[in-house]
């Protein structure tokens, strides 16, 4: 396993990347204890696409962009996610407080309305999905449970918080 440590702009060690070297899986993981709702980092577009692929979050009808800084597209799915995507405010922000050493995750279907590449889900959450596609395929009740960038809460009818 190998390690990448991500510094914020205060010069402050947030989170580092961990390469799994047999499987060559890339995840997040926090270097430092965060409260709920709490920024981890700012981001911004560093490429726009008109579709989505594997590594973008949507920010609106035909606009998906991949992250800066890079680091962010190593935070793994989860369906009992402890972070989000607000792509109105370009944060990354923890939905639950964290851990230092706990992986950063977040819900795909949060930030894109059809996923590019769906995927059987084994994250071991209790209220595991099973096959994740996007926003688009979730059902009502669902709605409830996650938190949904502004753009994705527009296309699902509901309330902006």
């Amino acid at each position: 396993m190998s390690i990448i440590t991500v510094i914020d702009v205060d010069q402050t060690e947030v989170a580092e990347i961990r390469f799994d070297a047999i499987s060559g899986s890339r995840s997040l993981f926090s270097k430092k204890a965060f409260q709920k709702n709490e920024v981890i980092i700012e981001f911004m577009a560093k490429d726009v696409h008109s579709q989505p692929n594997y590594l973008t979050v949507q920010i609106d009808e035909n606009v998906h962009i991949e992250l800066l800084p890079e680091c962010l597209e190593c935070c793994n799915h989860s369906c009992d996610p402890n972070c989000f995507f607000d792509t109105t405010r370009m944060h990354f922000v923890t939905l639950r407080a964290i851990a230092p050493g706990e992986e950063f995750t977040f819900f795909y279907p949060s930030a894109e309305w059809d996923m590019d590449q769906p995927f059987e889900c084994h994250c071991g959450s209790s209220q595991c999905l099973g096959v994740i596609k996007g926003a688009r395929y979730l059902s009502p009740e669902s709605h409830r449970h996650y938190r949904f960038t502004d753009f994705i809460q527009q296309k699902l009818g509901i309330q902006l918080k």
